[in-house]
């Protein structure tokens, strides 16, 4: 298998020139491959636009080859090698995403770090600077939240955090600072209680397509901040009565399996 990385391409909220070109250098790192099929699972790929807009860019790149675009919330399930059942995803963003075993689907959340995203790292993030700002309107000690904030971001008040956060454009640059959140939540209650709102938020989407799909799980958790903040994921399991798994494999091994089925069809 061949690994390649490179920089975020959400095919509903970036500008399509910015899009096609991460994309197409991506590909280019994979070198001169003709594969029979392949499949994309990417986020904004629920936006039918951005769904073809990638769709194009994998058919030019690899021509006579059979292309399916999911979500990327949709590799999750294929990935834990489950037909139905609910994926539960934070990372720089959060959504969860079912399937019953009719074929039945759901999706709640996943509107992008601007409009929502509750739970992610970047919306996590956000709520850090704003109890910060709080604090500091009100004339308030920072506390440990406000001092690991501002150190993680360089700046020497609360004023220049402001002004470092404006120049942030991606919302991966925000959720890198999300950790500060986790490592403060023990000596500082503003923290602790960003942590309490992030476990119900994620919970309540799960919940949502329980409720939506009539199936009890299960809930596979993914997503680097949900797998990798024991903290938070105690949290959210204890706010779901569904069983629920973390993801062993990652989710590529979902978009094989589902590439693997296009040429049995």
């Amino acid at each position: 298998m061949i690994d390649v990385d490179g920089p975020g391409a959400n095919v509903a909220t970036l500008e399509p020139e910015l899009v096609d070109g991460r994309l197409t250098a991506l590909l280019a790192k994979l070198g001169d491959i003709k594969p029979d099929a392949c499949c994309a699972g990417a986020a904004g790929a629920e936006v039918e636009v951005g769904r073809i807009r990638l769709g194009k860019v994998l058919e030019r790149t690899f021509p006579r080859c059979r292309v399916t675009v999911v979500h990327d919330a949709r590799l999750v399930l294929s990935a834990a090698q489950q037909e139905s059942g609910i994926a539960l995803i934070a990372g720089t963003g959060s959504v969860a995403y079912g399937r019953a075993a009719d074929g039945r689907e759901a999706q709640r959340g996943g509107w992008g770090w601007m409009v929502g995203d509750e739970g992610g790292g970047a919306w996590v993030t956000r709520e850090a600077a704003r109890e910060v700002m709080r604090r500091a309107d009100a004339g308030l000690p920072l506390g440990q939240l406000g001092s690991a904030l501002l150190k993680s971001f360089g700046a020497g008040d609360a004023t220049q955090l402001t002004a470092k956060l404006h120049e942030l454009r991606e919302p991966m640059q925000w959720a890198a600072a999300a950790q500060v959140v986790f490592e403060t939540a023990e000596s500082d209650r503003g923290a602790m209680e960003i942590v309490g709102r992030a476990a119900s938020a994620l919970a309540a989407l799960a919940r949502d397509i329980q409720t939506s799909l009539a199936i009890d799980g299960p809930i596979v958790l993914a997503g680097g901040l949900l797998l990798n903040q024991p903290r938070l994921e105690t949290a959210v399991r204890e706010q779901i009565s569904a069983p629920c798994v973390r993801l062993d494999e990652p989710p590529v091994e979902g978009a094989v399996r589902l590439a693997a089925l296009l040429l049995q069809s």
